[in-house]
Formats: structure tokens, sequence, C-alpha cells
């Protein structure tokens, strides 16, 4: 059994007599400890299908698995519990508590899961281990990003879900952070999903979920995923 499975998942929005399906049937896979870019262009539903995935909205119709559990299935408590325990989400905009330090932020999300990861060891595996004590204010964006990705790796999380995590990055800042990603998944067996509209983030994932109008277009698989610092956009 794959360890994310979606089967006919469609998310219907009504507003008056006017359905509009921001998820249209969708359907694919997902191996434990897989790369997954999800791409496609803006407004193509991208966002609805990870927000499904994470537990942060609920389908209208079919099923959605994660290693054996029916997220369709889960009531809104289950799913307040699914999102804390189990999924980790880094977004385009850091989201970060901005009087507290970088290590209050980790810390913060770390206190409300099961098995916590260390946030100081995080945080030092992140490449900020001389930064804990700064305030956002005091960091750069590629600081603040990790830091974002550092407390959702604190959590311990079975997935770790990103929505654009390089759009609000340089180049330069962008690339070493889904370096972080990429080796997040390659040294800790983490199954990370990033969603995109950069075509060029596909070579570097294990597998390609290409959406388009709410549908899943196709789905390929890289057998030789390129590193992140090779990505060029």
């Amino acid at each position: 059994m794959a360890y994310v499975s979606f089967t006919d998942v469609r998310k219907e929005y009504r507003m008056g007599d006017t359905v509009t399906a921001a998820a249209d049937g969708v359907s694919f896979e997902i191996e434990k400890g897989e790369f997954v870019v999800m791409v496609g262009p803006s407004g193509a539903g991208k966002t609805t299908i990870l927000n499904l995935l994470g537990g942060m909205d609920s389908c209208t119709s079919g099923k959605i698995l994660v290693d054996g559990r029916d997220v369709s299935a889960c009531t809104e408590r289950q799913l307040t519990e699914y999102r804390r325990h189990d999924v980790g989400f880094v977004f385009q905009f850091y989201n970060l508590i901005q009087n507290l330090t970088a290590l209050e932020n980790v810390e913060l999300a770390s206190q409300i899961c099961r098995s916590p990861l260390n946030p100081r060891k995080v945080l030092e595996r992140v490449g900020l281990g001389e930064r804990m004590d700064n305030f956002p204010a005091q960091l750069s964006g590629g600081e603040q990003q990790r830091v974002a990705i550092a407390r959702a790796l604190a959590k311990n999380p079975k997935l770790l879900l990103c929505d654009e995590p390089t759009g609000a990055l340089d180049y330069v800042t962008g690339r070493q952070v889904l370096q972080l990603l990429q080796h997040t998944c390659r040294d800790n067996g983490r199954t990370v999903v990033v969603i995109t509209h950069n075509q060029a983030f596909a070579a570097m994932a294990d597998r390609v979920i290409h959406i388009h109008s709410g549908k899943v277009q196709k789905v390929t698989r890289n057998p030789a995923p390129l590193p992140a610092e090779r990505i060029e956009w």
C-alpha cells in the first residue's frame, strides 16, 4: 500500500447556484521517503490539494489515506490531532512570531506534539546554530525560512508539506532552501511534498505530479533526480 493515496478526490465550493471544483477527481500515490514536487500554474488547484493532504480542509468526496489512516473520514477534532502530530507545514511567508527568538519559535511548535525533536539540534541542523537567539527582524529572509523549516521539523512529522517555499526568496537563497528540503528528505527518510509553479523544480523530485484545472494531468518519476544545487531557473 502506498504511504499517501488520493482516490478520486473532489473539493467543491458553492456560491449561490454556482459550484466550482477546486479539486476535480484527483488521484495519485506517494511512497514513504519520497521527495515530491507538485507543479502547475497559479489557480490549478495545487494549494487545495495540499490543504486536503494536510488536514486543513475536508474533501467533498473521494478518499485520502496517509500511512493507513483515512484522513478523509476524520472528524474536526481528529483532523486537529492529525495536523498537530503528523504534518509539518512550510509556507511562502514565514509566519514567525516576531517577539520570540528563533529558538522560541521552534520550541513553541515542539511543545504541542507527541514526540518532538530537540529544538536546538534542529536549528543547528538547518545551519542556524549561531542565530537561535536572534529575533525574526534580525534575520534575513532565507534565515527566517530556515527557522520556519526547523519549526516544522521539530514536530517530527510524517509529512513535510511546503507551499511555494522559495516564493519570497531570491535565486541564491531559494536554492539553499531547496537543498535543505532535499537533504531533509534524503538524510532523514522524511516524505516531503513541495508545490510550485516553477517547472524547473521537477528535475530534483523523485515523483512529479502535474496539476491543471483541478485535475492530475500526469504523474512522472525521475530515475535520477538532480541535486538541488544543480537546479537553475
